[in-house]
């Protein structure tokens, strides 16, 4: 079976142990990488781990799991796919972080793979995504690195919850048929949701503003029944760069009750916030106009949820 050998590389104006420690925490991916929609981490003991990826390929939603091993000491993580997705047989590679100087870093990101079959047509896919996956990847680690002070002040993440006198299960059901909510949800104009992957959507909505206006939304969505369910948007609002959530249900011991929480990660658009919010808005202005626009949505959204669940009980 053939096995394709291709290597990316940047150089990145950082010291290489942050750059190490941003690649080892997964849990900042979605913000980093474009492609990256949510990974899961388990940990295997000393320097081993096994994470679940969702993410896009060539405009396709595909997940698969991995096993890392971090080794900060030569500021190297080899990875190995132990589930991979078609038309993929085999995937493994190496983030190699050199230090080029006291504030410089060359990163090397090495992939070597196999197609099911030795399908030509398929490697040239496969070939196709990962250059396109990499290449973001390593815009997005570079870019992330070397604006990280000015990311401190325009990323923040906030929660809002609310308590269910109800079943878990039925608080998640409506947040999981978002098919439903242009009727469930007054905010909600219009909705499109697919699941051609079991527990991997795409979901598409016009939701109204305060002001009567409607703007479009593309969110992918993992979900890990009744209990989780996390997505990346992806066409953003003006004021927004990235946009993560999670929604979470976690019921009491005797099941009579739940509390539901949306918790929402946000970067803001600095270019943008004059042009929208007037010559005079900082950044304060646009974390509490953000922050309220999408708290008084998904609040309205768990209050219905809310409902729905009573009634169920």
């Amino acid at each position: 079976m053939t096995t394709r050998e291709v290597e990316h590389e940047i150089t990145i104006a950082a010291p290489a142990a942050a750059v190490y420690r941003l690649l080892a925490e997964v849990a900042n991916w979605p913000r980093i990488f474009p492609p990256t929609i949510y990974v899961d981490r388990e940990d295997l003991g000393p320097g081993e781990e096994r994470i679940h990826i969702w993410a896009t390929a060539n405009g396709e939603a595909k997940n698969w799991t991995s096993h890392r091993t971090l080794d900060e000491e030569s500021l190297r993580i080899t990875f190995r796919q132990e589930v991979s997705p078609a038309p993929v047989a085999e995937m493994n590679g190496t983030w190699i972080i050199e230090p080029q100087g006291a504030g410089s870093s060359r990163v090397r990101l090495l992939h070597a793979f196999k197609a099911i079959g030795d399908d030509p047509h398929d490697l040239l896919w496969i070939e196709t995504a990962v250059d396109k996956n990499s290449t973001k990847e390593l815009a997005g680690l570079k870019e992330n690195v070397e604006l990280a002070h000015a990311a401190e002040e325009l990323t923040f993440s906030f929660t809002d919850t609310v308590r269910i006198e109800g079943a878990a299960k039925d608080a998640y059901d409506f947040i999981d048929q978002a098919d439903k909510w242009d009727e469930r949800l007054p905010h909600v104009a219009r909705v499109r949701l697919a699941e051609d992957t079991p527990g991997l959507q795409e979901l598409e909505m016009d939701t109204r503003a305060k002001d009567g206006s409607t703007h479009t939304t593309k969110s992918y969505r993992v979900t890990f029944p009744h209990h989780r369910i996390a997505y990346k948007q992806v066409t953003l609002p003006a004021l927004m760069t990235l946009h993560t959530g999670i929604w979470t249900f976690e019921e009491d011991p005797t099941g009579t009750h739940t509390t539901a929480s949306s918790q929402h990660t946000v970067t803001l658009r600095p270019e943008n916030i004059e042009k929208i919010l007037g010559a005079d808005a900082t950044v304060a202005d646009a974390r509490a106009y953000v922050q309220g626009a999408l708290s008084t949505n998904s609040t309205a959204t768990l209050n219905h949820a809310k409902d729905h669940a009573e009634r169920q009980g």
